[in-house]
């Protein structure tokens, strides 16, 4: 476990030479969302490879960079593209990113994704605000020894995404002319889509959304007393919910649709954080 401390220290060090202000705010930019990064002011661009112990995402659609500079006004560190679980990666590794940021100072957390929609009123297109999760995987990046460095043993999870920060969003939505959803994220192993039995089962335990990732990034973010908010691009309609197949296209083109209104939203909501 030690190991994995100088693993946080060395690759935060790497990117801390690089850049000359300490970030403020950490986004990691999901499936569909990698294009926000390009509205970074004078930004700084790391590939994860040169990053030392860092993996290489392979999902389409994920850029594989840190994307680092003024958003708003702030200092901002971008993870254009993130690691998932079912590439292979722990979760330790999956999580290393959020552990990085909060080592170079972030003390907010913005996570996105792409989502399928459970809820059957929900449109493609839609922003959901992520209220609460439920975990599908069966496995929590804390699983082992606790480092006391890192959080405490035990983390509330009461109000993993902060209500200020949803409040906050819902503000800048309504100031902007769009009005957001806010709901439940399920989070399934992947990388295959959901059944449309599962899709059932998750209507049922209260799930409004439905995703491969996020879940462990917030866990960590909140083991690391950093706040959060995560964002959903509901970017196809969940198995059974429509007569169609689902294509990972179809998400990467849907969020693409939606990088106006994304853009839009998220450079006003840093430029009013507080």
């Amino acid at each position: 476990m030690e190991n994995y401390l100088t693993a946080i220290e060395t690759a935060a060090n790497y990117i801390r030479d690089k850049i000359s202000v300490p970030p403020e705010v950490g986004i990691v930019l999901g499936s569909g969302w990698g294009a926000f990064a390009d509205h970074i002011s004078n930004p700084v661009r790391i590939h994860y490879s040169e990053v030392p112990g860092f993996p290489v995402s392979g999902v389409k659609g994920h850029a594989g960079e840190w994307v680092c500079g003024s958003l708003s006004g702030k200092q901002a560190l971008v993870m254009s593209g993130r690691f998932h679980s079912y590439e292979g990666y722990d979760l330790k590794t999956v999580t290393l990113p959020i552990r990085v940021m909060k080592a170079l100072g972030v003390k907010t957390v913005i996570l996105t994704n792409a989502a399928g929609g459970v809820n059957a009123s929900y449109e493609v297109g839609d922003l959901m605000l992520i209220a609460d999760h439920i975990n599908m995987t069966g496995r929590s990046p804390l699983t082992g020894p606790n480092l006391d460095a890192l959080g405490e043993r035990f983390p509330d999870m009461s109000a993993a995404y902060d209500r200020q920060l949803r409040s906050l969003a819902h503000a800048v939505a309504t100031r902007i002319g769009f009005a957001l959803r806010e709901g439940v994220y399920a989070q399934m192993s992947g990388p295959s889509f959901e059944t449309p039995a599962e899709i059932r089962m998750l209507r049922t335990m209260g799930a409004d959304a439905v995703g491969m990732s996020t879940v462990p990034e917030a866990i960590v973010a909140r083991h690391g007393g950093m706040r959060v908010m995560g964002i959903s691009c509901i970017t196809n309609m969940a198995a059974g919910v429509l007569d169609q197949p689902l294509s990972h296209m179809e998400v990467i083109e849907a969020g693409r649709a939606a990088a106006g209104r994304i853009s839009q939203f998220l450079e006003a909501f840093v430029n009013d954080l507080r």
